[in-house]
C-alpha cells in the first residue's frame, strides 16, 4: 500500500495527521465550528498548534461545547473557574478575550444573519486556492488576513491579530494552503 503524501507539517504525528486528513482546509460555513476554531486560534497565538490540539476535548467540555450563546453570558465565578482549569490553557487575558469574543460575534450574527455570511464575504464566499509547494513557504498573514483582523477588532474582538486570523482562514478552509502534492489539496476542494 502506498503511503499517503501529506502536507510536510503534520507527517509523524497522529494526531496532527488525523486534524490534517479530516479538517484542515475544509470549507466550514457552521457558525459553530467557526467559533469553535475561532476561539482555539485565539488560544493558540504564541503557541503551538499541536498543544491546542491536544487540549481541544477539554476545551471543548469547558466551554461548554463551543456553544457560543453561554460562552457570551459567563459570569465572574464560571470565568473563575475557567482559570483554574488544568486542562486548558489558563491565560486569564485569553479567556476573557474568547467571553467578549463570544458577545462580539452574536452582533455580527445579528448584523450579517450568521458569522459565517460575515467572514465569507471577505472571499466572495469561494475558497482561494494557494499553490504550495513547500509549507515552510507559507505566509504567516497576508494583506487580507490585516484586513480581516483589522475588521474584527474594530468589531470588539481580541487575540485576532493577522497571524491568528490567517490560521482560522486556513483551518476553516477559506484558503486552500495544502501543498499541491497533498493528496488533500484537490479533494477539499470539492467537499
Amino acid at each position: 500500500m502506498t503511503k499517503k503524501q501529506r502536507c510536510g507539517w503534520c507527517e509523524g504525528n497522529t494526531l496532527y495527521e488525523n486534524y490534517h486528513d479530516t479538517e484542515w482546509g475544509v470549507p466550514l460555513f457552521d457558525d459553530q465550528k467557526l467559533f469553535e476554531f475561532l476561539i482555539l486560534e485565539t488560544f493558540q497565538a504564541g503557541l503551538s498548534w499541536i498543544t491546542v490540539l491536544k487540549k481541544r476535548e477539554n476545551f471543548r467540555t469547558a466551554f461548554d461545547d463551543f456553544d457560543y450563546k453561554k460562552v457570551a453570558s459567563y459570569n465572574e465565578t464560571k470565568f473563575q473557574e475557567l482559570v483554574q482549569n488544568k486542562g486548558i490553557i489558563r491565560n486569564k487575558l485569553k479567556i476573557k478575550a474568547a467571553i467578549s469574543n463570544a458577545q462580539a460575534f452574536l452582533k455580527i450574527q445579528e448584523e450579517f444573519k450568521s458569522f459565517s455570511n460575515y467572514i465569507w464575504a471577505f472571499v466572495d464566499g469561494k475558497p482561494i486556492k494557494n499553490h504550495i509547494t513547500d509549507y515552510k513557504k507559507l505566509p504567516a498573514n497576508t494583506p487580507l488576513s490585516d484586513a480581516i483582523s483589522k475588521n474584527l477588532k474594530i468589531r470588539g474582538f481580541k487575540f485576532v491579530g493577522s497571524t491568528v486570523v490567517y490560521a482560522h482562514m486556513q483551518a476553516t478552509g477559506m484558503v486552500n494552503d495544502h501543498e499541491i502534492s497533498c493528496f488533500r489539496y484537490n479533494e477539499v476542494a470539492l467537499e
